[in-house]
């Protein structure tokens, strides 16, 4: 090989690998997420349960997957803006700020979604 890239299936395992080091940081360093994932081990069999079609069924665990991709990325943001010191700056409230938002709409989002699917 001519560069000292990862290429094909060295870099696919590669990056599991790295994603497999995210999940296991964001389980044992955020509460919210450890949270999220035991709201999602709950809700996965009511959801195949209480769903009538493979929709409703993916509408279900898809609206807490998407909360927990969601939880994850403003844990990043959280940690990227703490890497840089602990002074206050108005862009760093604010984009922690809106992070915090995603995560609402997104639990918003999974709250309406069970309310439709099951009412």
């Amino acid at each position: 090989m001519a560069g000292s890239g990862n290429t094909g299936i060295t870099r696919i395992i590669k990056a599991f690998g790295f994603s497999m080091q995210g999940l296991k940081a964001a389980y044992k360093l955020e509460e919210a997420f450890r949270q999220e994932v035991w709201l999602l081990i709950v809700a996965t069999p009511l959801a195949l349960w209480l769903g009538d079609t493979g929709i409703e069924k993916a509408l279900l665990i898809g609206s807490i997957m998407l909360l927990l991709i969601v939880e994850i990325l403003n844990s990043a943001i959280e940690a990227a803006i703490d890497r840089f010191g602990g002074e206050i700056h108005e862009l760093s409230g604010r984009a922690k700020d809106m992070g915090s938002a995603a995560v609402f709409l997104a639990m918003v989002n999974a709250g309406i979604i069970w309310l439709l699917v099951l009412f």
